[in-house]
């Protein structure tokens, strides 16, 4: 009987060293490129779809674009609370990626069939025929399909990666930086062929042909997806963190009137099978929630809180307060993707409006200038990894600028990328007038540098609280940090679409139509600059204090738990 209990032992044993690590994250890298490969290619074309094929004006295309985003990025939330909850992480991203392909296949199907949208608009004419509200509806089906595979897809792919490592290690946290980097890296270069060769078929060939391309492709991420399955690490679900943050919030609501805890006995800390937080002295008002005013009353016989809606313990309660911790910092990111999410809509109507050519016949997609900031990003990533990788051999030490350097220095990116954005929608409207066209003279090649900005501030910004989110958060918060990513571009999306409601009602002739040379864009572009400058004195002097010290473990010492909870065994 022990003998079987040994091999039954050695067998588990065995079965867990063949799984996680970089024999599951090159499936996972592998099922992530097809995925955002496909989903790019609609993403990085939408506008020009939806202002050639349905006929929307500049700001109609805005608006559908931007909220469609928004919604894309909001829904993680819900996908998380399913990931963690009921479904977990494998099974949330095999759900979500079956969606996009039926989402896929809807626009598709859209693409091909001529009754599915409004006639076309005859080159010149001032009122274009518009879509039925059915034909809307079409439409918005496959969008809102592709909403349903994002929320379930993007709140666990990073997090279903990093469970492939030990992040309790230095060594596994070395890695999982590494991993983001290349999931970055590998998201570009997918963002490169969709807008390079995808979207040259849909612009120049065949929309139908275009939207099959990445309908393909998510069959082919399925399919590398499930053939990884016996190496990947699937952890069962825990139940949703979101309960518990609203444990915290209602319990010490419901003893706001105690005095805060000075003593870490009268606090609630019963054992855990797995690991948790230690006690921190950081926004002690929430400690309430997990003092024990009478235990006759809060406790059961084994030490267990009866009710946690009214007395919480101090994992919960710091889990809270992790999360409380970064938002300030998470906040500071939304104005960088405010500034980011510009080019996605308003520089390709800038494209549009602009000499494409390259030699007498070939003619550039519009779509194409966001291959800019992803080929920025790269070329820095490429050239930081090298820099950390021989630092590292020079001076034996992980070399690698610090997260408040990184974001300052996004933030400062999303300046420049508006301020030049401005200055050169100015340069193309003024030629484009002078000439008297549509089309202004200037080359598309001149808006280069506001898209290459735009990359810079991904790479230095949108990295870092990547990083924040995934590395100094608790793993049972993992899937909803990568929700709480995505929240911070759906909230980006939405306050760019009020802003642009905003501007094109009270200043007409900034927006409008689907003429740029009889509105004034730069003046928008500035607006947003301003408030991506004052972001910059909001970090700076507030913000950043909230980023976690580097020689503190995000994650809490298990040295430390556990004199915690013997301390607590003596008193």
């Amino acid at each position: 009987m022990e003998n079987g209990n040994l091999h039954s032992s050695l067998d588990a044993s065995r079965k867990k060293e063949t799984r996680g690590g970089w024999r599951a994250v090159r499936f996972i890298l592998g099922n992530e490129t097809f995925e955002k490969l496909a989903s790019m290619s609609l993403i990085g074309n939408l506008v020009l779809y939806l202002h050639t094929m349905y006929n929307l004006d500049n700001v109609a295309s805005a608006y559908v674009f931007q909220i469609w985003g928004g919604t894309t990025n909001f829904a993680p939330l819900a996908g998380a609370f399913l990931a963690d909850t009921y479904l977990g992480r494998f099974y949330t991203l095999l759900f979500g990626s079956i969606a996009s392909l039926l989402g896929m296949g809807v626009l598709t199907l859209g693409a091909g069939l001529p009754q599915m949208r409004p006639p076309p608009c005859i080159s010149g004419e001032s009122n274009c025929p518009q879509p039925l509200p059915w034909q809307l509806s079409f439409l918005y089906l496959g969008l809102g399909l592709i909403v349903i595979g994002a929320g379930g897809i993007r709140p666990c792919n990073i997090s279903f990666g990093a469970d492939q490592f030990d992040t309790n290690t230095e060594k596994g946290r070395a890695k999982l930086e590494s991993f983001l980097n290349w999931w970055y890296f590998l998201f570009s270069v997918a963002l490169v062929i969709a807008l390079t060769i995808v979207v040259y078929v849909q612009t120049n060939v065949s929309w139908t042909l275009g939207f099959g391309i990445p309908t393909a492709c998510f069959v082919f991420s399925i399919s590398i997806f499930l053939l990884g399955h016996r190496y990947y690490i699937c952890k069962a679900p825990q139940g949703s963190v979101f309960a518990d943050i609203a444990k915290v919030v209602v319990a010490t609501c419901r003893k706001r009137q105690i005095p805060k805890p000075t003593q870490f006995d009268q606090l609630h800390n019963p054992p855990m099978n797995s690991s948790k937080l230690a006690h921190t002295n950081r926004f002690l008002i929430f400690d309430k929630a997990a003092t024990v005013v009478d235990s006759s009353v809060e406790l059961d016989e084994d030490g267990k809180s009866k009710n946690e809606w009214r007395l919480c313990s101090v994992h919960q309660v710091e889990e809270f307060k992790c999360v409380v911790g970064i938002i300030p910092v998470w906040l500071a990111g939304i104005p960088c993707f405010m500034s980011m999410q510009q080019m996605g809509s308003f520089g390709i109507l800038q494209a549009i409006q602009m000499n494409r050519f390259i030699g007498p016949h070939f003619q550039i997609p519009p779509a194409w200038m966001s291959l800019t900031p992803m080929i920025t990003l790269s070329i820095w990533i490429y050239i930081y990894e090298k820099y950390v990788e021989h630092m590292k051999k020079k001076t034996r030490s992980n070399k690698r600028f610090s997260m408040k350097t990184r974001i300052e220095i996004g933030i400062v990116m999303s300046v420049l990328c508006m301020v030049v954005a401005g200055i050169l929608e100015k340069l193309r409207r003024d030629a484009a007038v002078e000439n008297k066209s549509f089309i202004s003279p200037l080359h598309v090649w001149v808006l280069i540098p506001e898209f290459a900005l735009s990359g810079l501030t991904e790479a230095f910004a949108a990295i870092a609280v990547m990083e924040l989110l995934t590395t100094h958060l608790p793993e049972s918060l993992r899937t909803v940090a990568g929700a709480i990513f995505f929240l911070s571009l759906s909230l980006a999306s939405y306050l760019s679409s009020v802003l642009t409601g905003i501007v094109s009602k009270v200043e007409r002739e900034w927006l409008g139509g689907n003429d740029l040379n009889k509105n004034r864009l730069d003046y928008f572009f500035y607006v947003v600059g301003v408030i991506a400058a004052l972001n910059f004195f909001y970090f700076r002097f507030f913000a950043g204090a909230f980023l976690p010290k580097p020689d503190v473990d995000p994650r809490q010492k298990a040295h430390q738990r556990q004199l915690e909870d013997a301390e607590l065994g003596r008193r």
